[in-house]
């Protein structure tokens, strides 16, 4: 059974297009990974790789064992050969909001937010430090093809933001997975969650996807997926140096929340304030903002 792409909604930019799921073919327990950009998606792919590998021997970098299905820097075929060849439980990435993509019966699908100021700071960093040569390759073939194109950066944070909350992707994205978030197949994962207890968070997935480790491991597998450790053994997370100046010292940049407080204006905090109230549900924004405390916050 492969994926049919026409009950799909169609999303498709310079960076990546749904219709990549054509000819996917799914096997029992797969696991997807399902985000809006900057929320935490490489770590939460590195979490499951600690749990799926508990003695830290995963055979290839976490990236490749876990790819983005619908990126366009890779060829689809390349991608989905790439699956097939995989004997090990697979985990696969997806940035595409809910009704972009396959449901299927068997599977498991972990959605990982973070408050979307945090995500635009981190967003900032990514566009900044996005090689030139790539954005300009994908972005030929974008503009062929009549999709959105990829933005450089001109150091103006501020345009940049009434772009990103114009374009609204992140929002639409946790509205789709939230209308189905009493889904069993569905567990749903907060980036301030990770940063206070990453030992807790880490066993709620792994209680979820059914996965057993010892405990005598724990520590190991826990130590492994901490931002320090994730930024050491970055050789074993991806090939950062293809994407970005610098390579994982900027795409791990800091991993932190709140530096939108000394960025963001009054104004742009209440334009932000009223875009999420008119894309989410109260509990969704809830949620999106403070993580699974938020009804006790």
């Amino acid at each position: 059974m492969s994926t049919d792409l026409a009950a799909l909604r169609p999303y498709r930019n310079a960076v990546f297009d749904n219709r990549r799921w054509a000819g996917f073919k799914p096997r029992p327990r797969d696991i997807f990974v399902c985000t809006p950009p900057k929320c935490g998606t490489t770590w939460t792919q590195a979490i499951i790789a600690s749990l799926l590998w508990p003695d830290g021997d995963a055979p290839g970098s976490v990236q490749m064992l876990s790819p983005w299905i619908e990126f366009e820097v890779f060829p689809a075929e390349v991608m989905r050969a790439t699956l097939e060849s995989q004997t090990h439980r697979r985990f696969m990435k997806s940035h595409t909001p809910a009704d972009g993509i396959p449901f299927f019966d068997d599977a498991q699908y972990v959605v990982v937010g973070r408050d979307g100021r945090d995500a635009f700071m981190s967003m900032c960093n990514h566009i900044e430090r996005f090689k030139n040569e790539l954005r300009e390759s994908l972005n030929a073939r974008a503009a062929a093809d009549g999709v959105p194109l990829m933005p450089g950066w001109d150091g103006d944070i501020h345009g940049f933001f009434a772009g990103w909350l114009a374009d609204g992707l992140m929002f639409q994205h946790i509205a789709s997975f939230w209308e189905r978030r009493n889904d069993p197949r569905l567990l749903f994962v907060h980036y301030n969650d990770l940063k206070a207890d990453l030992a807790a968070e880490m066993r709620r997935i792994a209680g979820f996807l059914e996965i057993a480790v010892s405990e005598a491991t724990w520590p190991a597998v826990v130590e492994r997926c901490t931002f320090e450790a994730m930024r050491a053994r970055s050789a074993e997370i991806g090939m950062f140096d293809m994407a970005f100046e610098g390579g994982a010292e900027s795409f791990l940049f800091k991993g932190t929340n709140g530096r939108w407080r000394d960025v963001l204006t009054a104004a742009e905090l209440e334009a932000y304030a009223k875009r999420v109230s008119e894309t989410l549900p109260p509990d969704a924004a809830a949620w999106l903002e403070r993580g699974r405390n938020a009804k006790s916050s």
